[in-house]
């Protein structure tokens, strides 16, 4: 793609999201670098001096911790790992402060865990709270509450909660930095990819070549880049220690790897019911009910085949068709126990089965999210 195409594509980010992993911010020994924040942080203001919106993604707790006790290596049981995080997370957002405050702004603290994206309401405050610390001119450093979030400590990246953190403020670009140029089709590092637009391709080149694309948690940030482009925005992969990798890449300049959605964007709650819910079960649903569902029309009781898991109305499920290929996402209008009774009926059945019909759909057309 052109340096021209680039800046076109560039020219329509308004906000984006930056994750930053450790290792981009952690020197030679592991412990956190404080001129590489500060690099970090200068580009992050000239970007917002521009007008741009930016939130900050943020790894390093555990790293900083490691410094401030003075331990010479990771622990490996959690709650040492909980121990280091609690006291790395207050120098991490002092270094981080202290390099906005050179430029006259402050940083604010935001912690999440995964519950916190999937409760509907928690979702939306959180939406509203960054809101209002970007209305104070305050820049917005996330992180994972690592002393109560078990997964975060032990699979160790940010990636696929800054992609969540895209996808609730509905930022134009999400940028995962890391310490390679991009994403490369061979182990060698000689060819990479400029432009993704099929997650497919760059999906065929992991399995051809595993040890470039595995390094450095590459699987995550493609995961995390494919939940990006799948709600209609785009990602970029790209050398966090790459001098103005930031405000570089959104000048156009040929920085990293790009990845352009195909279709529309989601709207907000799309993103939520499809991308951000993890289901509680599974509806497996025979060939007549599956194309209904890709066609975006409801799902009825009499198209599905089988149950899955323990749910309750209101949860969200997947949707499979009958070769076991999740099609979809939504929620339910009946709980578990009730779809197994009325499962292959007709809606005018629901009453003689469960004593009543509040619903003819099992999952309306207005609450399913298609999931490629």
């Amino acid at each position: 793609m052109s340096r021209e195409q680039r800046k076109t594509l560039m020219s329509r980010v308004r906000s984006l999201v930056i994750k930053v992993g450790s290792h981009v911010l952690a020197d030679d020994r592991g412990l956190l670098d404080a001129s590489q924040i500060r690099h970090l942080i200068d580009q992050v203001v000239a970007l917002k001096d521009r007008g741009y919106r930016v939130v900050i993604v943020s790894s390093g707790a555990i790293a900083a911790g490691l410094g401030n006790l003075g331990l010479r290596k990771r622990p490996e049981s959690l709650p040492p790992l909980q121990a280091c995080a609690a006291v790395g997370q207050a120098k991490l957002m002092m270094m981080f402060d202290e390099a906005l405050q050179a430029h006259g702004r402050h940083a604010a603290q935001v912690l999440l865990v995964r519950e916190d994206i999937e409760d509907r309401t928690r979702y939306l405050n959180i939406r509203n709270c960054i809101a209002a610390i970007q209305a104070y001119g305050a820049v917005p450093v996330i992180n994972e509450n690592d002393t109560v979030s078990v997964d975060e400590i032990r699979f160790g990246d940010n990636d696929i909660l800054a992609a969540m953190v895209t996808n609730l403020l509905r930022a134009d670009l999400l940028v995962l930095l890391t310490t390679v140029e991009g994403v490369f089709r061979d182990a060698a590092r000689r060819q990479q990819f400029d432009i993704v637009e099929d997650m497919a391709e760059v999906t065929a080149a992991a399995d051809a070549s595993r040890s470039a694309l595995g390094t450095g948690g590459m699987a995550s940030k493609l995961e995390a880049a494919a939940t990006v482009v799948a709600a209609g925005e785009m990602a970029a992969i790209a050398s966090g220690r790459r001098a103005n990798v930031l405000t570089d890449l959104l000048a156009g300049e040929p920085v990293g790897t790009l990845f352009l959605p195909k279709g529309g964007k989601m709207t907000s709650r799309q993103r939520w019911i499809g991308l951000a819910r993890r289901p509680r079960g599974h509806l497996g649903l025979d060939a007549g009910a599956a194309k209904a569902v890709r066609a975006r029309k409801s799902l009825l009781a009499s198209g599905i085949t089988a149950v899955k898991g323990k749910f309750g109305r209101g949860d969200v499920v997947a949707l499979t068709d009958p070769d076991g290929r999740i099609i979809g996402q939504g929620l339910v209008n009946y709980d578990a126990a009730a779809i197994h009774k009325i499962k292959g009926l007709r809606t005018s059945q629901f009453m003689d089965v469960l004593g009543e019909r509040p619903y003819d759909e099992v999952v309306h057309a207005d609450n399913l999210v298609l999931v490629d």
